[in-house]
């Protein structure tokens, strides 16, 4: 799967998944999406971000839980 929105540079974030190169890390958004942020609030309070960067976010998040598998025990 190919990502557009989404850069991994060593020299941003310490390589970490960023919103278009920007100082954004990919976790950030997801994690204000996870605590129940509304894409609107994100937007209006981040005016850089665009609806496209939250989309490629989720589409990201879903690609790498797919990818990777935990065995959870009890």
């Amino acid at each position: 799967m190919k990502f557009e929105r989404i850069t991994i540079d060593p020299a941003v974030c310490s390589g970490k998944p960023c919103i278009r190169g920007l100082r954004f890390p990919v976790s950030r958004l997801l994690g204000l999406l996870a605590s129940g942020e509304t894409r609107e609030s994100i937007l209006k309070a981040y005016p850089y971000l665009e609806p496209e960067d939250i989309d490629e976010a989720l589409r990201y998040a879903a690609y790498l839980a797919e990818e990777e598998t935990i065995e959870i025990t009890r």
